[in-house]
């Protein structure tokens, strides 16, 4: 029970301190790649850490599961009597009871995250085969071209991946800018931000009370564009991109659920980064604060277990 009580106010720690440092080392995108990591980690770690309590109490209602004496009455105890904390059975009893409830919530978050990404992948796969039937291939892009009159580029997860680009971005498009948006898209894919996005969506929609998944869930959205934008803009420039991107900004029509649309995520500071970097002293000093968050979090959550575990087996 001290282990899974640790555990259990540790997650809690990171999940409330959590989002509000990381939204301000992460929001300028200086480091996009580590500040994805970073709330990965600190989702990872306050998940984690749950389900390793939750698995401390299941493996002590085990316990108790193994003699069924022991657990009738336990059962017993709870119709029959209140519970006092400072007896044997008392414990069992709160065990028991708190494990149950522990394992029923665990399954149906589960559940419900499969649920909605699987889902969602239906979606995308539905609509890129409708797209590829309605849409021309043009390989010389390696897009769908899709006759619309609203300017979008975006791409849908899928067998295969499709990129798909509007007859009306191509008008609206210079060759260069059509070529940094597209490989924009291509590094969404290359990249499997689409899957890391659903996944995200999914467990935000499960628990939408925990704030460092529902505000990673977007922040890691808006960094996942961030990182598309800086290999785009490593080939074809900034220049470039930036004007496909404003171009594409009046897009009236959103993109489907489930496709990463290159003009439909915190598109003006995303422009700002691309016009205004940051200097080599700030980048510098950004990477290794989120190191140092990264580091916390995963050295935080391995000193706590060990520590409750050694402490533990010294009042034994």
């Amino acid at each position: 029970m001290n282990l899974a009580l640790g555990l259990l106010l540790y997650g809690t720690a990171v999940a409330l301190f959590g989002p509000p440092i990381l939204r301000r080392l992460t929001r300028r995108g200086v480091a996009p790649r580590l500040g994805v990591t970073a709330w990965l980690v600190a989702i990872g770690g306050a998940l984690g850490s749950w389900a390793l309590a939750a698995g401390v109490l299941v493996v002590e209602f085990a316990a108790i599961w193994r003699h069924p004496s022991e657990a009738l009455r336990a059962c017993y105890a709870v119709l029959s009597t209140p519970a006092h904390p400072h007896t044997a059975t008392a414990a069992k009893v709160v065990t028991f009871a708190v494990s149950a409830l522990v394992i029923a919530g665990v399954t149906a978050i589960v559940a419900h995250v499969a649920t909605v990404a699987v889902r969602l992948r239906r979606h995308t796969h539905r609509h890129g085969r409708a797209v590829r039937m309605v849409g021309r291939r043009m390989p010389d892009l390696g897009a769908v071209v899709l006759d619309s009159p609203e300017p979008q580029a975006y791409c849908v997860a899928g067998r295969p991946d499709t990129i798909v680009v509007t007859t009306a971005a191509v008008d609206a498009l210079t060759g260069e800018q059509l070529a940094a948006v597209l490989a924009h898209e291509r590094a969404h894919l290359r990249g499997r931000h689409a899957a890391l996005t659903g996944i995200l969506r999914s467990t935000a929609a499960a628990l939408p009370a925990v704030r460092v998944v529902t505000e990673g869930s977007v922040e890691i959205g808006r960094l996942l564009e961030m990182c598309a934008d800086d290999r785009a803009a490593h080939f074809h420039g900034p220049a470039s991109l930036l004007g496909g991107l404003l171009a594409l900004l009046d897009a009236g029509a959103p993109a489907p659920a489930g496709a990463l649309h290159a003009a439909g995520t915190a598109v003006l500071a995303r422009a700002e980064r691309l016009v205004a970097p940051v200097g080599v002293v700030a980048r510098a000093r950004n990477r290794t604060a989120l190191l140092g968050v990264i580091a916390t979090t995963v050295i935080g959550l391995s000193e706590i277990t060990v520590g409750v575990l050694f402490c533990s087996a010294l009042m034994n």
